[in-house]
C-alpha cells in the first residue's frame, strides 16, 4: 500500500478527510493504536506536502496522460513492444555489439577479446506470496537470456525489495529459490541488494525484485542474425512464472510442479558443447511465440512462417490441458521453450545434441524473404501478430481483457511525445554537467 501516492493524490484534490483516511489505512495493515497511527499519518503528509511541487528543472516531468496500464506496458503485447522501441530511442545509439535497439533480452559488449553478455529479469509480480517460486523462475529466466545469446553464464546477482511489513522468511525463501537454480546449473550467485519497497512510505508485505546474469562467449546468436532459408526449431516447454500464476489463481495448484525443471538450461548447455552454426536463439517468454516472432521479424527484417501443430506437440501435456481448458492462448504466453534459428543443414545435429540431453525438440517453421510472421493452422495461413496485451492468463487479466481501451493511435502519439521529452531532458542535463 503506497501511503505517499495516496497522500499526494488526496492533497492535490484538497480532500479534507485525507488525514483520517491515512490513519485508517495504516491501522488496517499495522494494527497499531490510533495515536501512533496519527503520528505516522502526519509524517506522511508532511513529506508529501514538501515534495508535491518541487522546485528545479531536474524535477520536471511532463505527464502525457497515458498510464502503463492504458498502453499495456509490461503486458507483453504490441503496446509493450512499441514502448521498448521508444526506450531504445531515449537511450540513444551506443557502442555495444547488441543494445536495446535490437530488442534482444540481453545486451552484449566486447571486452578483453570476448563478448560479455549482460541481462536482468524482474520476478513475476503475481508470485509475491510465493517467494521460492518467484526466485526460481526469475533466475531461470535470466540464465535463459544469457544462453540464447550463445554465451555461457558465469555469475548471477539479485536485487530484492520487500515491503515494510513483510516477514523476513520471505527474503530467505526467495534467495533459496534463486540459489536452487544456481546450484543445479553451477552458476554462482555472487552479489546483490536487499531493500524495502518505498522504505517507510509503503506498508504491506509485497515482494518484488530482479535477478541479473553475466555470460561470456566468442560469438553471439542475436535475433538480428536470422536469415532467409533458415529453419526454426523449438524445444519442449512447460512454462515458468506465467504458467505458475495461471495455475495458482485458477486453483490448478498441482500444475505448478510441472514448471520446476531446468530443461531449457540443460538444452542450452548441450549446444554450447558442440561446434554448431546457429544464427539466432531466443526463449519463448512473456508474450509467447507471437511476441518473439514479431520482434525477430522486426529486428532481422525477415518473414517467419510457423506450423501450429508441431508447436502444440512440444508443450507439456498437463500445462497445455490447463491452458486449453481455461481458454488461454498457449501461443501468447511464456512456455519456457528454446527457439533456435539456424541453417537447414545444421538442423539434424542441433536436434541430436538437444535430444541427447533428454529434451524434446522439433522443426516448427522457416525464415523467408519479406516481413511479418504467419501461422499455418488447420490448412490455413493467418497473421501471427501479438495482441495489444499478452494472452489473459489470470481471472483479473481476463476481466481487463487483451484489447486496448483507448484509441491506440492517439496513445502512441502521446508515448512518442513522452520519449521526445525524455531525450531532450537528457540532452540538456548532459550539456549542463559537461559545462561545469
Amino acid at each position: 500500500m503506497d501511503l505517499e501516492g495516496f497522500a499526494k493524490r488526496g492533497l492535490l484534490r484538497e480532500d479534507p478527510e485525507i488525514k483520517p483516511k491515512l490513519i485508517s489505512l495504516i491501522r488496517e495493515v499495522k494494527r497499531i493504536p490510533e495515536d501512533k497511527a496519527l503520528i505516522l499519518a502526519e509524517a506522511v503528509l508532511e513529506e508529501a506536502k514538501a515534495t508535491l511541487h518541487p522546485r528545479g528543472d531536474v524535477f520536471r516531468l511532463e505527464s502525457v496522460g497515458v498510464s502503463m496500464g492504458d498502453f499495456g506496458v509490461g503486458s507483453r503485447g504490441s503496446g509493450d513492444f512499441y514502448t521498448h522501441t521508444k526506450i531504445a530511442e531515449v537511450i540513444g545509439r551506443t557502442e555495444a555489439v547488441v543494445d536495446s535497439r535490437q530488442l534482444d533480452d540481453s545486451g552484449v559488449v566486447r571486452a578483453g577479446g570476448e563478448f560479455i553478455t549482460v541481462t536482468v529479469d524482474g520476478m513475476h509480480s503475481r508470485l509475491s506470496d510465493y517467494p521460492f517460486l518467484a526466485g526460481f523462475h526469475v533466475t531461470r529466466a535470466a540464465l535463459r537470456d544469457v544462453y540464447v545469446m550463445g554465451a555461457r553464464p558465469v555469475a548471477l546477482l539479485s536485487d530484492i525489495h520487500l515491503a515494510d511489513d513483510g516477514d523476513v522468511s520471505k527474503l530467505f525463501d526467495h534467495i533459496a529459490g534463486i540459489a536452487a537454480v544456481s546450484e543445479l546449473i553451477g552458476v554462482p550467485l555472487i552479489t546483490g541488494s536487499t531493500l524495502r519497497i518505498g522504505g517507510d512510505m509503503v506498508i504491506g508485505d509485497r515482494l518484488t525484485g530482479c535477478v541479473g546474469a553475466v555470460g561470456v562467449s566468442d560469438k553471439i546468436t542475436a535475433r538480428k542474425s536470422a536469415r532467409p532459408g533458415d529453419v526454426i526449431l523449438m524445444s519442449e516447454g512447460a512454462g515458468g512464472g506465467t504458467v505458475c500464476a495461471a495455475a495458482l489463481y485458477y486453483d490448478r495448484h498441482e500444475v505448478v510442479e510441472e514448471t520446476l525443471n531446468i530443461k531449457f538450461l540443460e538444452a542450452s548447455e548441450a549446444l554450447l558443447k558442440e561446434d554448431l552454426d546457429i544464427h539466432a536463439m531466443t526463449d519463448v517468454t512473456n508474450g509467447g511465440i507471437r511476441g518473439d516472432a514479431k520482434e525477430i521479424s522486426y529486428t532481422a527484417g525477415v518473414r517467419l512462417q510457423f506450423e501450429e501443430e508441431r508447436m502444440r506437440r512440444l508443450v507439456n501435456t498437463r500445462v497445455l490441458e490447463m491452458l486449453d481448458a481455461l481458454k488461454i492462448d498457449y501461443l501468447g504466453v511464456s512456455i519456457d521453450a528454446l527457439l533456435i534459428i539456424a541453417p537447414e543443414e545444421e538442423a539434424n545435429e542441433i536436434c541430436r545434441a538437444i535430444r541427447k540431453a533428454g529434451v524434446a525438440i522439433d522443426e516448427i517453421g522457416r525464415v523467408e524473404e519479406g516481413k511479418g510472421a504467419f501461422l499455418q493452422m488447420d490448412g490455413r495461413v493467418t497473421d501471427f501478430s501479438p495482441r495489444f496485451r499478452e494472452a489473459a492468463y489470470t481471472p483479473i487479466k481476463k476481466a481487463i481483457g487483451q484489447d486496448a481501451k483507448r484509441d491506440v493511435a492517439e496513445m502512441t502519439a502521446r508515448v512518442d511525445q513522452a520519449a521526445r521529452n525524455a531525450v531532450e531532458k537528457k540532452r540538456q542535463f548532459v550539456e549542463r554537467i559537461k559545462r561545469r
